[in-house]
């Protein structure tokens, strides 16, 4: 046995290039790399910087292509800060072939990422996004004509302790003892400035108080309730892709009908420049975005208010934004045009095509907000000012939209999903096999059918739920996750069993399993549990023939039951449901 004191040897001085360390890379920044190549990205940023580099004089600097992807690193692994990026590049060896770093040089430390942002203006970084909206655009994946706009927070990076008076300059607990003495008390305690405090009204408003470190940032209430000091950033997302047309950094403090005017007139100045760009690059080929720009605005009650309606009926666009419930009648003295859009919004907005682009709106929106925040690790912000937080945001939903078009090209937007779609192509093959031999290694006919699932395929945790599927014990039909058809196909009562999930085995095996060919009716449960245990590698599946199943709260009536009705004459050719 080795020691580790015999390892500690001093290092050579020269070395091989031969014998240092290789990684093959990552396929999904593999093919990230090719798609940027094969766009000519880094020509593109090296050409929008040239003018904030030295020509001769100074130290070797980042470039650009290099600094734009390792913020799109940020995104892709859910890193919030630059630290934290420039850690994980230096401890990958795939993410520094990503960048292209050899190996006998250094990889850019935070500081350097940090006064290359602010070294680089803001109107680059607004251009680099576009560029990435033009590739979307070459492949179909946004079209400009609906468009849906929405608000999040983004909590700041300053402390609610930190607040100081506007006036005066005072911290907060320097203001409450200024208050306590006023009252009468000559040496407050910690107790009585916190009852002091209780006491008063509206105690932090922005009007009155700042922060020292981030005067961008505004006193607002988070969505779970807490209050801190915040951003508000607003996306509007094409209604036809999910892809983020504009992304807007305002005050937290401002409402929704008020920021409304800057997204929107971004989306529109962005789809604009689409068409203007294509109609320059292919002349002769059928549009892919709408060359009429932005039609159809989707958005939710918070951004109802006459004056903002009637704004966007004057940009000749169509709004769907619902209405809050309100006491009594409007007054609309001297209001006839804002009445008259209020009114024609009112009325598409109950109807069957304004309910389903709610709908949507809920659907993609939030879906970016759930990609670039919380998995994508930017719900708290590690810079300071609207610029430098505005800087980051763009290259970040930039990378959301790169996203969409590998997965396109791969099936997978980020490199945790290929993983999971590769782990699930095993499981598909596994299935697959499992569905051309029978459990004994007989071979079975090459048109005996094949049963497809019945619904798409949903991305669950591992480990996280409780998963439940029921086979057939006595015909080669499923019992409750499948549909009537497959019932009604048998013709004969079905009597289901349970296999339930043991914790170690991927939902992915589950529904691999399900995927499997009518066999004989005697062997369905044996190689349903056959699946399972191939697919983990353990010969662990058991299957509990029982009365009920429980899947999305249907519970199917036990064969005790099913003969009783067989015996009040009811027909037994699908099961009895009830909740």
């Amino acid at each position: 046995m080795g020691k580790r004191e015999d390892q500690q040897t001093q290092e050579f001085l020269w070395i091989a290039h031969t014998e240092l360390a290789s990684a093959p890379g990552h396929p999904f920044y593999e093919k990230l790399n090719e798609l940027l190549d094969a766009e000519s990205f880094d020509v593109f940023v090296e050409g929008l910087s040239a003018k904030f580099y030295a020509k001769r004089f100074g130290r070797p600097s980042l470039l650009p292509g290099i600094y734009f992807r390792s913020l799109l690193i940020g995104y892709f692994e859910g890193i919030e800060g630059e630290r934290g990026i420039a850690w994980r590049v230096a401890d990958s060896l795939g993410l520094r072939r990503f960048l292209g770093i050899p190996l006998t040089e250094a990889t850019p430390d935070h500081s350097t990422l940090s006064r290359t942002r602010r070294l680089i203006d803001l109107e680059t970084h607004e251009q680099v996004f576009a560029w990435v909206l033009g590739l979307l655009a070459d492949r179909g994946l946004l079209q400009g004509k609906r468009i849906g706009i929405d608000a999040t927070t983004l909590e700041a990076n300053a402390a609610m302790r930190s607040i100081v008076r506007r006036d005066t300059g005072e911290s907060y607990n320097e203001f409450l003892t200024g208050l306590a003495k006023a009252s009468g008390m000559e040496t407050p305690t910690r107790e009585d400035l916190a009852r002091l405090d209780r006491k008063r009204k509206k105690r932090t408003s922005n009007k009155e108080w700042k922060s020292p470190i981030d005067e961008d940032a505004r006193v607002a209430k988070m969505k779970d309730g807490s209050t801190h000091l915040a951003h508000k950033a607003e996306h509007a997302v094409d209604m036809d892709s999910g892809a983020v047309v504009a992304v807007t950094l305002h005050a937290a403090d401002l409402g929704d009908t008020t920021t409304v005017h800057e997204t929107l007139a971004e989306a529109g100045m962005a789809v604009a420049e689409l068409v203007g760009r294509e109609a320059e690059l292919h002349p002769d080929a059928e549009p892919q975005v709408n060359v009429d720009g932005i039609e159809e605005l989707v958005a939710d009650k918070g951004y109802h208010s006459g004056a903002a309606i009637q704004w966007v009926g004057e940009s000749e666009v169509l709004s769907y934004i619902p209405e809050r419930k309100q006491t009594g009648q409007r007054n609309w003295k001297g209001k006839q045009a804002e009445r008259r859009a209020v009114e024609a919004n009112r009325g598409r907005v109950v109807g069957d095509y304004g309910k389903q682009l709610l709908r949507r709106r809920g659907e993609l929106v939030e879906r970016s907000f759930a990609h670039c925040y919380e998995t994508g690790g930017m719900r708290r912000c590690t810079l300071r000012g609207r610029d430098n937080i505005l800087k980051r945001l763009l290259i970040h939903v930039g990378a959301f939209n790169l996203g969409m078009v590998l997965r396109k090209m791969l099936g997978a937007g980020t490199p945790r999903e290929l993983k999971n779609r590769t782990v699930c192509l095993v499981l598909r093959m596994v299935a697959w096999i499992i569905c051309r031999y029978h459990w004994n290694g007989a071979v079975k006919p090459h048109n005996a059918p094949i049963l497809a699932p019945t619904q798409p395929c949903r991305s669950i945790r591992s480990r996280s739920q409780r998963i439940w599927i029921s086979a057939t014990c006595t015909t080669g039909c499923y019992g409750s996750p499948m549909r009537k058809a497959h019932i009604e196909s048998c013709g004969v009562s079905s009597r289901s069993c349970k296999l339930p999930s043991d914790p170690g085995i991927a939902p992915d095996a589950l529904k691999a399993a399900r995927e499997i060919s009518r066999g004989k009716p005697d062997h369905i449960s044996t190689t349903l549990a056959q699946a399972v245990a191939l697919a983990r590698g353990t010969a662990r599946a058991i299957v509990l023939a029982k009365g009920t199943s429980r899947r999305r709260g249907i519970r199917l009536a036990p064969p005790i039951m099913t003969n009783k009705l067989q015996a009040r004459g009811h027909s037994n050719s699908q099961p009895r449901s009830y909740f």
